[in-house]
């Protein structure tokens, strides 16, 4: 069950028709019993798992209230992080790290094997993982205490719209709005319709439609350097399209319930490094990251040396959380390299007389256009399904200019369902604010909304295609 399908909007006309006419107990228990609905619709085996992370996680945050010795603190917080990283780790990496470990030890002359398990990867494994083992770390660090109610804790952890993809709520955000009464603003089914129209219109409309440029440039043997900087590009606005989307739609109708989530983009594309730009895309995953991983290793107060460790730690772990495949590990250490690189260059020219001249207006823009492009090599390595595809696409980037058979389609294609996109964007980050639309004027408000209405309707993809980062 897709937000871009109808079985999903019949699903949440039900039960919002019902929650609207609940007291706020009977509506946690409604928000619970739809959210396992909605989980139990893509595979009802893997229900218990989540109910299981639940249950385990809840327990050790109440025995962590209640222990006051560190190191049985230690010792139950350790029983939590062991739980969800070896879940997460038996579903998401077991074959890979099998199928990498059988490749070394065959380069090494050894016929040794373990056994194969094709384990199918339960759906938003990896974010209520995170979400819930937060949780339990926040309570052990003394940041919020732990929640009496099982209810309430079983709705943060399975609450339906951001159960499969985001964003990585934290508890000190959402269980406060879950744990009292909820009173539904107009001004919130404004900006939730918008939302969730916006975010359809970035699914349906460009996301859905670049992806077939994209598969056929990523799959072409012998791509020209021009199909490639087209399809990067392509999958550059098709992640976004779809991400944003699906973030903008779950934070939608989350407003519509009463109950607020967090900004997960704030114009990643037009930042000027990599610092910038991981402040700005995903961000409830960069600030976990950040939070329980970069500043408990050290984070920057060590050595310039331990800082950049740091750094690449962070990323490499952050690229293999995409996925279990060696093109994410490679994007995390990509990832990982621009931020040294740019936090090293940062040092040389702090206190300079070069450091004024980055604010002058070419600079700036080259400065953004440089960002971007190396985004795009970014995401290229990101899409790559393996290795291979890695080297013949940064080959043929350098193998000459000459258009392909195909280019100028692929390009044509890109600037239309990109370039609604593109210029809404750019008016909103101009302004500064996420809700521009809804906010203009009634004449240009309404000529947006039909112009945006009309070309989904006419080139819009209405076959409930999942959203990208369902498969991490």
């Amino acid at each position: 069950m897709v937000f871009n399908s109808i079985e999903f909007a019949i699903f949440f006309v039900v039960v919002y028709a019902a929650y609207r006419l609940l007291p706020h107990r009977q509506q946690n228990w409604l928000l619970l019993a739809a959210s396992y609905w909605f989980y139990a619709a893509w595979d009802w085996r893997f229900l218990g798992l989540l109910i299981g992370t639940t249950l385990v996680d809840y327990a050790v945050a109440l025995a962590l209230e209640r222990q006051s010795s560190q190191s049985q603190r230690r010792q139950l917080v350790a029983v939590s992080v062991i739980f969800n990283l070896g879940v997460l780790g038996f579903f998401k990496y077991y074959a890979f790290f099998v199928d990498s470990l059988h490749g070394l030890l065959r380069a090494g002359g050894f016929d040794f094997s373990l056994p194969m398990l094709r384990v199918v990867l339960p759906i938003g494994i990896s974010f209520y993982t995170f979400m819930s083992m937060g949780y339990v770390i926040d309570v052990y660090r003394r940041e919020i205490p732990a929640t009496r109610s099982l209810l309430d804790f079983a709705v943060f952890v399975a609450y339906f719209p951001h159960l499969v993809a985001g964003p990585i709520l934290r508890a000190s955000a959402l269980i406060p709005q879950i744990a009292a009464p909820r009173h539904i603003a107009p001004a919130q089914i404004a900006e939730g319709g918008w939302l969730i129209g916006w975010g359809l219109v970035k699914k349906v409309l460009v996301a859905d439609n670049l992806g077939p440029v994209v598969d056929a440039i990523f799959a072409d043997p012998s791509p020209s350097a021009i199909d490639v900087l087209v399809g990067s590009y392509a999958f550059a606005f098709q992640i976004y399209g779809d991400f944003s989307g699906y973030t903008d739609i779950a934070r939608g109708v989350s407003k519509w319930m009463g109950i607020e989530l967090n900004l997960n983009f704030l114009f990643p594309y037009f930042v000027r490094s990599p610092q910038a730009f991981w402040r700005h895309w995903h961000i409830s995953l960069s600030t976990w990251l950040r939070d329980y991983l970069y500043i408990p290793l050290g984070g920057n107060r060590g050595t310039r040396a331990q800082t950049y460790r740091n750094l690449m730690i962070t990323m490499v772990l952050g690229g293999l959380w995409h996925g279990a495949a060696w093109p994410f590990v490679v994007w995390g250490v990509y990832q990982g390299g621009l931020l040294v690189i740019y936090r090293w260059a940062g040092e040389r020219i702090a206190g300079t007389r070069w450091r004024a001249a980055l604010d002058h207006p070419a600079v700036v823009l080259a400065g953004w256009a440089l960002m971007f492009h190396l985004t795009c090599y970014g995401w290229l390595i990101f899409r790559s399904p393996d290795m291979a595809t890695i080297v013949r696409m940064t080959g043929a980037l350098a193998a000459g200019w000459a258009p392909g058979p195909y280019s100028v389609q692929y390009a044509l294609q890109l600037l239309f369902y990109a370039g609604p996109l593109a210029l809404l964007h750019g008016l909103e980050a101009w302004r500064r604010d996420l809700l521009t639309v809804p906010r203009l004027p009634v004449v240009p408000r309404y000529a947006i909304y039909v112009a945006l209405t009309y070309l989904t309707l006419l080139f819009g993809q209405f076959s409930g295609t999942q959203f990208i980062y369902f498969q991490f």
